[in-house]
C-alpha cells in the first residue's frame, strides 16, 4: 500500500519540488546546447551520525513514484513565468518534460555506510540536474530515521518499540514518511493512523492523561476504558501517583476483568519519573496480585541511550514507546547525503569528473561506479570495494584496495567467500523495473541485515568503522585527476 492520495502529497505534477538554482541551470544548458549531454550523478553520504555503525537506506520507494509521476502542470508554467526568469522556449520544453533517465540503487531497507553511491542516476543532463534537490529530499530524511530506529530497536534488544512520534515530528509530511522510515527500521507499531492506512503498517495507542482526568476518579477512568476496549487496555499509571494510586486502580480493574472470565494481558504504562524504580515496584506489586507476566511500557522522552541504561539497571520494561527523540533525531537532526555529478559522456566515452576540496574528506571520488559487498564464510558482511565501471570485480580471496583519503597505503578485506552487487536497476525510461516492496518486508530485510552483521560495528559506543575501499582503477584515476588539478 504505497500510493499516497492526492489529497497527501499529490504526485501529479511536483515539477516545483525543487530549488530554483536547479532550474536556472537547467535553463543555461538548455539555453547553451548542453542539455541532452549524458552526464551521471551519484547520491551518498559522507558521515554517519555520531556513535552509529552504520545506516539503513530508505525513502527510494517514494522517490521512484514520485519520478514516474514527474509533471510540470499548467499551473507550475504559469508560476515560473511570473518569476521572471525564464523564456518561452525553455517553458515550452518543461511542459513536455517527461522522465527517461536510467536509475540504479542500492535496495531499500540495506545497511550502507559512507561515501559509497546509495543511487546511481543517469540520463540528459537537463533532467537528472532536475532530480537532485528532491532525491536529497526524499532520501536523505527517512535514512536518518530509519537509521535512528534501527539503533533505538537494538538497544531495546528484542523489546517491542512503538513509534509515537507525530506529534512532534516536523510537519504532517515528515510525520508520516518518518513514521514508514521508522517502522521498516524495526519499530513494531505506530500510533500514526494515517501511516497506518497508508503503509499497512500496524498502530498501537490507548489513552493519554487527560482521559483519567476527565472521570470524576482514576479508577472508573480505567473501569470505563476496560468496559469499552477490553482488547486493547493499557493504563497509563502516572497521572496523579503511579504507586499510591494508579498501579493500585490498575490491578483492581484487572481483577475485575479477570472476574469477568476475559483473556487479557495485564498492561499498564509508565510516562513520567524514575522509570527503573517504578517499573521494578509496579512489576512486584502486579505479580504479587498474582498477575505473572504483566506488560509495562515505559515513554516520554526514550531514546537508544536511556533504554539501554534502563536495561542495564535491570528496569522491568518489556516494551517502548518513543516519540521526539526518534521521529526528531535529536541528537543529529540531518543527514548528510549528497548528490554529485561524478562522469559526463564525450561522444563514446565517458569521462570522469572530480570535485576537490581543501577537506580531503570532501574530495569526490570520480567515475561511474559499481558497489560489491563482500561476506566471509559465516555470510557476515566483511567490507565494501567501489570499482570503476569497467574492471574486472574478483569475487573471493584477499581484496585489495585502498582507503579514499589514503590513496598511497594499501588496505584489503580478508578471507572473502563472495562478493555481492548492491546497486541495480530500479528505473529506465520513464518505467520503474521492479514492484516496491511493502514495509512490512522491508522491516524484515533490515532485521536480517543486522542480525548478519559482525557485533562489533553495532555498539553503540564507539563501534568498529566498516571499511569501505576504492579499488585500485580508481585510486589511480582519482589519483591521476588530482595531479592534473595540481599541475
Amino acid at each position: 500500500m504505497t500510493d499516497i492520495p492526492k489529497g497527501w502529497i499529490h504526485r501529479e505534477g511536483m515539477g516545483l519540488l525543487t530549488d530554483l538554482y536547479e532550474l536556472t541551470m537547467m535553463a543555461g544548458y538548455f539555453k547553451e546546447g548542453m542539455g541532452d549531454r549524458q552526464a551521471c550523478f551519484e547520491y551518498f553520504f559522507r558521515s554517519l551520525p555520531p556513535e552509529t555503525g552504520f545506516a539503513v537506506t530508505a525513502g527510494l520507494d517514494s522517490f521512484l513514484d514520485y519520478l514516474s509521476n514527474l509533471r510540470f502542470t499548467k499551473e507550475d508554467i504559469d508560476h515560473l513565468r511570473s518569476v521572471g526568469l525564464f523564456e518561452d522556449s525553455f517553458l515550452d520544453f518543461l511542459r513536455d518534460f517527461r522522465p527517461s533517465c536510467t536509475v540504479s540503487a542500492i535496495p531499500e531497507g540495506t545497511l550502507v555506510f559512507p561515501n559509497e553511491p546509495i543511487v546511481q542516476v543517469e540520463g540528459d543532463l537537463i533532467e537528472v540536474q532536475l532530480l537532485e534537490t528532491a532525491l536529497l529530499n526524499f532520501l536523505n530524511y527517512s535514512t536518518l530515521i530509519a537509521s535512528k530506529a534501527a539503533r533505538i530497536c537494538q538497544a531495546a534488544n528484542g523489546d517491542p518499540v512503538m513509534e509515537f512520534g507525530l506529534r512532534r515530528a516536523h510537519g504532517p509530511d515528515g510525520g508520516v514518511s518518518g513514521s514508514r522510515a521508522a517502522y521498516i527500521g524495526g519499530c513494531s507499531a505506530t500510533s500514526n493512523v494515517l501511516a497506518g492506512r497508508l503503509f499497512d503498517l500496524p498502530v498501537s495507542g490507548t489513552h493519554a492523561h487527560s482521559w483519567v482526568m476527565s472521570y470524576d476518579s482514576e479508577l472508573e477512568s480505567f473501569r470505563t476504558l476496560a468496559k469499552q476496549f477490553p482488547n486493547n487496555c493499557i493504563f497509563l499509571v502516572d497521572t496523579y501517583d503511579t504507586l499510591v494510586s494508579g498501579v493500585p486502580n490498575a490491578i483492581q480493574v484487572f481483577r475485575e476483568m479477570r472476574e469477568e472470565g476475559l483473556d487479557f494481558r495485564p498492561a499498564i504504562r509508565l510516562d513520567s519519573g524514575d522509570l527503573s524504580k517504578l517499573s521494578k515496584s509496579a512489576h512486584r506489586m502486579l505479580v504479587e496480585a498474582g498477575f505473572k507476566d504483566p506488560l509495562i511500557v515505559a515513554s516520554g522522552d526514550l531514546d537508544e541511550n536511556l533504554i539501554a541504561d534502563l536495561k542495564r539497571q535491570g528496569a522491568k520494561i518489556n516494551s517502548w514507546g518513543v516519540g521526539t527523540k526518534l521521529i526528531t533525531a535529536w541528537d543529529s537532526p540531518s543527514f548528510n547525503g549528497v548528490y554529485k555529478l561524478v562522469a559526463v559522456q564525450n561522444g563514446p566515452d565517458w569521462e570522469p569528473r572530480i570535485k576537490i576540496s581543501s577537506n580531503i574528506a570532501k574530495t569526490t571520488d570520480p567515475g561511474r561506479k559499481r558497489v560489491i559487498r563482500y561476506y566471509n564464510s559465516s555470510d557476515e558482511p566483511i567490507g565494501d570495494v567501489l570499482y570503476d565501471s569497467g574492471e574486472e570485480i574478483p569475487w573471493r580471496g584477499s581484496i585489495i584496495g585502498r582507503e579514499r583519503t589514503h590513496l598511497d597505503l594499501p588496505a584489503k578485506i580478508d578471507g572473502a567467500a563472495r562478493g555481492e552487487r548492491l546497486l541495480e536497476e530500479v528505473f529506465v525510461d520513464g518505467v520503474r523495473t521492479r514492484s516496491p516492496k511493502s514495509a512490512r518486508d522491508l522491516r524484515q530485510r533490515v532485521s536480517d541485515q543486522i542480525q548478519s552483521m559482525p557485533e562489533e560495528y553495532k555498539r553503540l559506543r564507539n563501534p568498529e568503522i566498516y571499511p569501505v575501499l576504492l579499488s585500485r582503477n580508481l585510486v589511480k584515476l582519482k589519483g591521476s585527476l588530482l595531479a592534473a588539478e595540481i599541475r
